[in-house]
Protein backbone atom coordinates (compact mmCIF):
# COMPACT_ATOMS: atom_id res chain seq x y z
CA UNK A 1 0.00 0.00 0.00
CA UNK A 2 1.05 3.71 -0.82
CA UNK A 3 0.93 7.11 0.29
CA UNK A 4 -0.42 7.63 -3.07
CA UNK A 5 -2.72 5.31 -2.95
CA UNK A 6 -4.40 6.14 0.42
CA UNK A 7 -4.26 10.05 -0.36
CA UNK A 8 -6.31 9.16 -3.55
CA UNK A 9 -8.80 7.34 -1.24
CA UNK A 10 -9.33 9.94 1.34
CA UNK A 11 -9.33 12.48 -1.45
CA UNK A 12 -12.18 10.70 -2.76
CA UNK A 13 -13.82 10.10 0.13
CA UNK A 14 -13.68 14.04 1.03
CA UNK A 15 -15.20 15.11 -1.96
CA UNK A 16 -18.13 12.72 -1.47
CA UNK A 17 -18.73 14.31 1.89
CA UNK A 18 -18.59 17.61 0.80
CA UNK A 19 -20.70 16.85 -2.71
CA UNK A 20 -23.32 15.76 -0.37
CA UNK A 21 -24.62 19.38 1.21
CA UNK A 22 -24.75 20.59 -2.70
CA UNK A 23 -28.17 21.69 -3.45
CA UNK A 24 -29.74 21.44 -0.04
CA UNK A 25 -30.70 24.58 2.15
CA UNK A 26 -29.27 25.38 5.64
CA UNK A 27 -31.72 23.54 7.35
CA UNK A 28 -31.98 20.42 5.50
CA UNK A 29 -28.10 20.20 5.59
CA UNK A 30 -28.21 21.02 9.64
CA UNK A 31 -31.62 18.33 10.34
CA UNK A 32 -30.98 15.36 12.42
CA UNK A 33 -32.85 12.40 10.35
CA UNK A 34 -32.18 9.40 12.76
CA UNK A 35 -32.06 9.25 16.35
CA UNK A 36 -28.42 9.61 16.90
CA UNK A 37 -29.13 13.09 15.52
CA UNK A 38 -26.89 12.71 12.73
CA UNK A 39 -26.70 15.56 10.19
CA UNK A 40 -24.51 16.69 6.94
CA UNK A 41 -23.35 19.45 8.16
CA UNK A 42 -22.64 18.11 11.63
CA UNK A 43 -20.64 15.32 9.57
CA UNK A 44 -18.49 17.51 7.78
CA UNK A 45 -17.50 19.54 11.16
CA UNK A 46 -16.35 15.94 13.25
CA UNK A 47 -14.04 15.71 10.21
CA UNK A 48 -12.76 18.89 10.10
CA UNK A 49 -11.42 17.51 14.08
CA UNK A 50 -9.92 13.82 12.64
CA UNK A 51 -7.67 15.23 10.18
CA UNK A 52 -6.55 18.22 11.95
CA UNK A 53 -5.66 16.20 14.85
CA UNK A 54 -4.67 12.59 13.65
CA UNK A 55 -3.03 14.06 10.38
CA UNK A 56 -1.62 17.33 12.25
CA UNK A 57 -1.22 17.40 16.19
CA UNK A 58 -0.40 13.86 16.54
CA UNK A 59 2.49 13.72 13.89
CA UNK A 60 3.78 16.63 15.43
CA UNK A 61 2.58 19.57 12.84
CA UNK A 62 -0.36 21.55 14.84
CA UNK A 63 -1.91 23.80 12.93
CA UNK A 64 -4.37 25.81 15.59
CA UNK A 65 -7.17 24.99 18.08
CA UNK A 66 -10.87 24.29 16.80
CA UNK A 67 -12.89 26.40 18.79
CA UNK A 68 -15.00 22.95 20.33
CA UNK A 69 -11.71 22.08 21.17
CA UNK A 70 -10.96 25.61 22.77
CA UNK A 71 -14.47 25.06 24.51
CA UNK A 72 -14.21 21.30 25.15
CA UNK A 73 -17.91 21.20 24.02
CA UNK A 74 -16.11 18.55 21.70
CA UNK A 75 -16.52 16.22 24.68
CA UNK A 76 -20.92 16.85 24.37
CA UNK A 77 -20.65 15.87 20.58
CA UNK A 78 -19.88 19.42 19.98
CA UNK A 79 -18.36 18.85 17.09
CA UNK A 80 -21.30 16.41 15.51
CA UNK A 81 -23.68 19.66 14.79
CA UNK A 82 -23.29 22.95 13.31
CA UNK A 83 -24.15 26.01 15.87
CA UNK A 84 -26.35 28.64 14.19
CA UNK A 85 -23.39 30.88 14.08
CA UNK A 86 -20.98 28.28 11.74
CA UNK A 87 -22.02 28.89 8.49
CA UNK A 88 -21.88 26.11 6.05
CA UNK A 89 -18.89 28.23 3.88
CA UNK A 90 -17.14 28.52 7.27
CA UNK A 91 -16.87 24.64 8.07
CA UNK A 92 -16.33 23.28 4.51
CA UNK A 93 -13.51 26.40 4.03
CA UNK A 94 -11.81 24.95 7.46
CA UNK A 95 -12.48 21.66 6.31
CA UNK A 96 -10.58 22.08 3.60
CA UNK A 97 -8.17 24.47 5.29
CA UNK A 98 -7.48 21.22 7.10
CA UNK A 99 -7.02 18.95 3.76
CA UNK A 100 -4.20 21.24 2.59
CA UNK A 101 -2.83 20.65 6.04
CA UNK A 102 -3.29 17.40 5.90
CA UNK A 103 -2.05 17.15 2.25
CA UNK A 104 1.37 18.47 3.59
CA UNK A 105 1.60 15.86 6.05
CA UNK A 106 0.71 13.09 3.84
CA UNK A 107 3.94 14.46 1.00
CA UNK A 108 6.41 14.92 3.63
CA UNK A 109 5.88 12.30 6.04
CA UNK A 110 6.79 8.46 5.89
CA UNK A 111 3.98 6.15 6.29
CA UNK A 112 6.34 4.66 9.10
CA UNK A 113 7.07 8.07 10.89
CA UNK A 114 5.85 8.22 14.65
CA UNK A 115 2.84 9.46 15.67
CA UNK A 116 1.35 9.87 18.97
CA UNK A 117 -2.03 10.25 20.08
CA UNK A 118 -2.64 11.79 23.66
CA UNK A 119 -6.17 10.60 24.12
CA UNK A 120 -5.51 7.06 23.55
CA UNK A 121 -4.68 4.73 26.65
CA UNK A 122 -1.29 4.69 27.24
CA UNK A 123 -0.08 1.32 26.19
CA UNK A 124 -1.16 2.04 22.60
CA UNK A 125 -0.55 5.81 22.34
CA UNK A 126 2.64 5.21 20.11
CA UNK A 127 1.79 4.49 16.53
CA UNK A 128 2.75 5.35 13.02
CA UNK A 129 1.52 7.91 10.39
CA UNK A 130 0.77 5.46 8.32
CA UNK A 131 -1.68 3.83 10.88
CA UNK A 132 -3.22 7.08 11.19
CA UNK A 133 -3.74 8.04 7.56
CA UNK A 134 -5.29 4.59 7.54
CA UNK A 135 -7.84 5.28 10.43
CA UNK A 136 -8.47 8.76 8.73
CA UNK A 137 -9.49 7.22 5.17
CA UNK A 138 -11.78 4.94 6.94
CA UNK A 139 -13.30 7.39 9.00
CA UNK A 140 -13.83 9.99 5.92
CA UNK A 141 -15.06 7.02 3.92
CA UNK A 142 -17.26 5.44 6.49
CA UNK A 143 -19.11 9.19 7.17
CA UNK A 144 -19.32 9.72 3.50
CA UNK A 145 -21.82 6.39 3.88
CA UNK A 146 -23.80 8.15 6.61
CA UNK A 147 -24.05 11.61 4.16
CA UNK A 148 -25.10 9.36 1.33
CA UNK A 149 -28.09 7.82 3.42
CA UNK A 150 -28.97 10.99 5.07
CA UNK A 151 -28.77 12.76 1.80
CA UNK A 152 -31.37 10.32 0.84
CA UNK A 153 -33.36 10.52 3.55
CA UNK A 154 -33.66 14.48 2.86
CA UNK A 155 -34.35 14.30 -1.42
CA UNK A 156 -34.15 10.91 -2.55
CA UNK A 157 -30.54 11.40 -4.08
CA UNK A 158 -28.25 8.73 -3.43
CA UNK A 159 -25.22 8.14 -4.04
CA UNK A 160 -25.30 5.12 -6.61
CA UNK A 161 -27.90 5.31 -9.29
CA UNK A 162 -30.03 2.65 -8.80
CA UNK A 163 -33.35 1.98 -10.50
CA UNK A 164 -36.61 2.69 -9.19
CA UNK A 165 -37.56 -1.45 -9.41
CA UNK A 166 -34.23 -2.20 -7.25
CA UNK A 167 -36.45 -0.61 -4.34
CA UNK A 168 -39.10 -2.96 -5.02
CA UNK A 169 -37.45 -5.76 -5.54
CA UNK A 170 -35.36 -5.39 -2.47
CA UNK A 171 -39.05 -4.71 -0.57
CA UNK A 172 -40.38 -8.08 -2.20
CA UNK A 173 -37.56 -10.58 -1.04
CA UNK A 174 -38.16 -8.62 2.71
CA UNK A 175 -41.76 -9.36 2.94
CA UNK A 176 -41.08 -13.10 2.44
CA UNK A 177 -39.42 -13.01 5.98
CA UNK A 178 -41.86 -10.84 8.26
CA UNK A 179 -42.05 -13.18 11.33
CA UNK A 180 -45.60 -13.81 11.08
CA UNK A 181 -45.32 -14.58 7.46
CA UNK A 182 -48.08 -11.50 6.54
CA UNK A 183 -47.07 -9.97 3.00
Amino acid sequence: MTTEFLHRYLREARTSVVSSLDGLSEYDIRRPLVPSGTNLLGLVKHLVGIELGYLGSCVGRPAFTLPWYEDKSVWDNGDMWAKPDESREYLVGLYRQVWAHSDESIASLPLDAPASVSWWSEDRRETTFGHLLVRVVAETAHHAGHCDIVRELIDGRSGADYAEDFYETVQRAAEQMRPDGST
